[in-house]
Formats: C-alpha cells, structure tokens, sequence
C-alpha cells in the first residue's frame, strides 16, 4: 500500500510541508528559545529574527523546486512586501507598549497572544478577499486604489511618537464595555478588586495589538492580491511575516527613531502595488520580477537613508554639545 504522501497534489504537499515547519518552528522557539516572563536581549531577539527569516527563505527554496519558478517568486515578493509592512506595524506596536507602561518580562507573552489572536483575524480576512475576488473580479481595482491613495497619504504623514492612544476608537469601547484596570495584574489576564473582577492592561494591550493589525491588513492583504491570487502564496507569505513580528519587534524597539524616513519606502511600494494592479484594465501585466526589485530597493534605500539622516543628525547633535561644552560663560567674570 502506498503512503499517503504519494496520492497528495504538489500543493497539498506544500501546505503539509508548510504546517509542519511552522508547528516544529513555534515549539523550538517557544520551548527553548523564549521563557515565560524573562527580558529579550537585543542578541536573543537578533537570533531569533535570523530563525525566522531563515524559516521564510527556506520554504522559498522548498516552493522553488515543488511549484515552480513563478509561484515561489511570487511567494517571496508577497512575503518581503509583507515583512516591510510589519516593521511600519512594529513602530504602533511600540508606542502601545509605551503608553500602557508594560513591563519588560511581560512583552513577549503579550506580543505572542496578540500576534496569534492577529494570524486568525489574518487568515479570516483572505479567505473573505479569496471569495470575493473569486466572485467579483473587478474588486482587484477597489484594492488598487485603495492601495494608491494610502501610499501617497503614508508618503505625507508624520510620524506623531506622541499619538494620544486615549482616543483611540477600540481603546474607548473596551473601555465601555468591559471593567478595566491600568494594573498589570503581574501577567494575568484578569484580577478581583474588592470582590469585582476586572481586566487587566496586559488584556487590553492584547486586543490592541491584533486590532491594530486588522487594520494594517486592510492595506497588506490587497497588495497581496496584487502580487499574486493564489491561496497558497497569500497565505503562507502572510503567516510567515506576522510570525516573525515578536522578535523584529524587540530588534528595533530602541531603534524606531533610526527609521524615520521608511514610511516613505513603504509608501511607495504600496503606490506601486496599487498601480500595478490597475493597468491591468489596460492588458498590462508587469513582470513578478520587477515587483520583487521594486520592493526591495525601496525598502532598502529607505531604511539606508533613514540611518544615514539618524547619523547625521547625531553627528550635529554632538558637534553642538561640544561647542556649548568649549563656549565661555559670558556671565562670568
């Protein structure tokens, strides 16, 4: 009798190869790479994003030689589109942290739940588009759009590291919807205050971070689209980015002010994407590689940019230091 494995199509394989590493990757980097309640070095999250990535590249190499060049090329575009997203995400992600007081020790258990709570809300969100643009193709150019418009406003915006989260819509109706508590409850979810129960920071933190991904996905997710329509290619280049958010997220947490000017890259690849998708009104379809170039130099000039704007104007900040140091009190005598 022959194995299982012998009956499967090549894309069922894939998926199965697919659960199996993200599975086997989860247990090795929960087991032994994270423990509960313990601070993330800059070393640790270093290694773990370099796990990660390297998990996302090999699938690209095992996609190469089961689907073909143009579905794992396809799939390396959405995934690095995805990753370059992320980091735009990461920065929301720390000002949440930031506003909520969370402690150190309890940051990779909350990012954990949240990006979890964010891979469902992700999955439930393509399989939606996946119907939708099965059943009304012309939605392709509503996402196009779409896609335009918020790269041109991403491209102008300014980065508020200030932003009052107390007005922020999902904050105010948990806020009138459940008792809440600024106590971390020392890691619980929930804790009993004069015999009521309330929920705890860290619960409410939780939710914000998968909201807040939600709507980052109402950008990433149709760019997808616009890369490629096969299930297989969103779906494992979404799973694999977001996956990787936990230990990117404690890679730049002291960095953020590095990247000021990244918004901008990402900016113009969704500018990119979105008119990528709507010349195809007018038969033209630009090649997969020209995607992934595209995606690539800009993610990187912009992140090399920023660096080197973050240098200089450190550089000034120290060079006014020391002339303020050198400079004579003139009310002195």
């Amino acid at each position: 009798m022959q194995p299982l494995i012998y009956y499967m199509t090549t894309d069922q394989l894939t998926y199965l190869v697919f659960g199996i590493v993200i599975v086997v990757a989860l247990v090795f980097d929960l087991g032994l790479l994270s423990k509960k309640n313990t601070h993330i070095t800059l070393r640790k999250a270093l290694f773990q994003t370099i796990f990660w990535v390297s998990l996302a590249l090999g699938f690209f190499a095992f996609m190469w030689v089961e689907e073909g060049r143009e579905k794992s090329l396809q799939y390396l575009s959405a995934y690095l589109m995805e990753w370059s997203l992320s980091i735009d995400n990461i920065f929301v992600f720390i000002l949440i942290f930031n506003f909520f007081g969370v402690k150190d020790k309890f940051y990779a258990r909350v990012l954990l739940i949240g990006i979890l709570m964010a891979i469902i809300f992700r999955v439930a969100f393509i399989t939606v588009g996946i119907e939708l643009v099965q059943r009304f193709q012309w939605i392709l150019y509503i996402f196009g759009g779409i896609l335009v418009y918020t790269g041109f406003t991403l491209f102008t915006a300014k980065h508020d590291e200030e932003a009052d989260l107390e007005n922020n819509r999902v904050y105010k109706l948990i806020k009138r919807a459940l008792p809440i508590t600024p106590l971390d409850g020392d890691g619980k979810w929930t804790m009993r205050i004069n015999g009521k129960k309330y929920y705890t920071s860290l619960f409410v933190v939780v939710i914000m971070l998968a909201t807040t991904d939600i709507i980052f996905a109402v950008d990433s997710i149709p760019a997808v689209f616009a890369i490629s329509q096969d299930h297989l290619v969103i779906y494992t280049s979404n799973i694999f980015a977001v996956l990787g958010l936990r230990s990117l997220f404690f890679l730049l947490k002291g960095a953020s002010s590095k990247f000021s000017h990244l918004q901008q890259g990402i900016a113009f690849v969704l500018i990119f994407i979105g008119v990528k998708m709507l010349v195809t009104w007018f038969d033209i379809h630009v090649p997969i590689v020209i995607s992934l170039l595209v995606i690539v130099m800009s993610v990187t000039v912009s992140i090399v940019y920023s660096i080197s704007v973050a240098r200089r104007k450190l550089a000034r900040e120290e060079e006014k230091e020391m002339l303020q140091e050198h400079t004579p009190d003139k009310d002195l005598h």
